[in-house]
């Protein structure tokens, strides 16, 4: 096999596909209709964040309440992917696809619907497992449709809609509770999702090819729920034990995650064996460039996934924005990141790694730019005078991750693309998960009581982003230069 680089071809036969050949129209807008379930399921990631005040006033949520409405839909939404990639494999991606968005649409009603807090938690976890369903099926369509060469485009468009999503949550957020539509409250960031997912719904069974999936076989449900119980295991005590101030339980919890993977593990290499399909295919453990590339993403989501979270508690309870003001201080940060993201395909195709690990530089330089303007002038910071620090940053993020997502496809058969891109998934939501609930902590711990040192807290967890940023570059430094040099 012909050199390559990384994030611009993929292991097939020239019967497969013709790289030189471009994307035909039919593909164009099969990406544009799949990509509404990359932004609704990042956009109602964050959309809660600006909601959690009035759902307190309205609901008389508890914190602990409150913390599983915001952190229930994380969960569960990481908990679901990989199982969601294979269920796109045995029944055809439209298929997975729209079931998933129908899903997610009846989900997003109840939870504008909700009469209580239980109601409502119980509500953003199938909404999460919705979500779990049909966002795989995005980069499962582009892995089997897309020419390699053009690959990085349409990951980098993937990573683009996905920023502008959790952006647009926390604006789109702030826009509706403040104009307060119809009188509907916090009610209008669920039921937003609803127009939009019919719509989205039947252009996807109109515009999605049909016959695109694996072989079919029996599912794997000893599998799925290891895979999910592993998560839960490790991800649920994270996220509640500093409220709960670690009682015995979480400390329990943690100690079995590791027996718990093990075993999971260990029957997926026994059905494998005996001829089954295993929810986590082991072929791609023996594929060091694509677990490498994994790694990377999840060092980076670890710091994004917290950045954002504490971003915006700095930006209200730290500073006293409104939740439109905190919202609209994202949209700089956003324009670069979608900028980035879109020139991160071409630049990756003619240059190699250079370019995404140079926006892990940039990213370092937001983060120690926006740590000094913290530190300086921590008494007297306004909300916009992180402005020139979130340009910087978003720009990093736009360049690295999404090569990092179109490098590790790269590496992948197309039978193989939902498994690995539900995996890949995983990583990213159970990562942005695990760094909330981690640096979260840090943050709090550092802000104090009423998070009167909030800036303080930033600056500790911006410290610590650095080297996860730096390790992601890394990572795909190398698994660029494995894939130079595979032949």
């Amino acid at each position: 096999m012909a050199d390559i680089r990384i994030g611009t071809t993929i292991r097939s036969t020239p019967e497969q596909e013709d790289a030189s050949a471009g994307p035909s129209p039919a593909d164009r807008r099969m990406l544009a209709v799949a990509l509404t379930a990359t932004f609704m399921g990042s956009f109602d990631l964050f959309v809660v964040n600006v909601a959690t005040e009035a759902l307190r006033a309205d609901l008389r949520a508890s914190d602990a309440a409150l913390e599983l409405v915001v952190s229930g839909y994380a969960f569960a939404y990481a908990a679901g992917l990989i199982t969601g990639g294979r269920l796109g494999d045995r029944f055809g991606y439209r298929r997975t696809f729209v079931a998933g968005m129908v899903a997610f649409t009846v989900t997003s009603l109840l939870c504008g619907l909700a009469q209580g807090a239980g109601e409502l938690v119980v509500a953003r976890m199938t909404q999460g497992l919705s979500a779990a369903v049909m966002v795989p099926q995005v980069l499962s369509l582009v892995t089997a449709r897309f020419p390699a060469a053009h690959r990085g485009r349409a990951t980098g468009w993937n990573g683009a809609v996905a920023g502008l999503g959790s952006i647009a949550g926390q604006l789109l957020g702030g826009v509706l509770l403040q104009a307060d539509a119809f009188g509907l409250g916090w009610r209008a960031v669920f039921l937003v999702n609803v127009p939009v997912g019919v719509v989205a719904s039947i252009a996807a069974w109109r515009m999605l090819p049909g016959q695109l999936s694996g072989p079919r076989r029996q599912f794997d449900v000893p599998g799925a729920l290891g895979v999910t119980a592993t998560l839960a295991l490790l991800l649920v005590p994270l996220s509640l034990g500093r409220d709960e101030g670690w009682p015995l339980w979480t400390w329990l919890c943690l100690a079995a995650t590791a027996p718990v993977a093990w075993a999971t593990w260990r029957w997926q290499r026994t059905l494998r064996a005996r001829g089954g399909e295993p929810v986590l295919n082991p072929a791609l453990f023996r594929n060091r460039p694509y677990l490498t590339l994994v790694a990377g993403l999840g060092a980076f989501q670890l710091y994004f996934g917290a950045y954002m979270f504490t971003l915006a508690l700095l930006l209200q309870a730290g500073l006293g924005a409104s939740p439109l003001t905190a919202g609209a201080v994202f949209v700089p940060q956003a324009v670069t990141f979608t900028t980035g993201s879109l020139l991160s395909g071409r630049l990756t195709a003619r240059h190699g790694v250079r370019w995404p690990v140079a926006g892990g530089a940039l990213v370092v330089a937001g983060l120690a730019l926006a740590a000094t303007q913290l530190t300086v002038s921590a008494g007297t910071i306004t909300p916009w005078a992180l402005t020139p620090a979130l340009l910087v940053n978003g720009l990093g993020n736009g360049l690295l991750m999404p090569p990092i997502i179109g490098a590790a496809l790269s590496r992948v058969t197309p039978g193989t693309a939902g498994s690995a891109s539900g995996m890949l998934n995983t990583a990213q939501q159970a990562s942005s998960a695990l760094g909330v609930a981690l640096l979260g902590t840090l943050f709090f711990t550092v802000s104090g009581d009423g998070l009167h040192r909030a800036p303080a807290g930033l600056t500790a967890v911006c410290a610590v982003s650095v080297g996860l940023v730096a390790v992601a570059a890394a990572l795909m430094w190398t698994a660029g230069r494995w894939g130079q040099r595979s032949g």
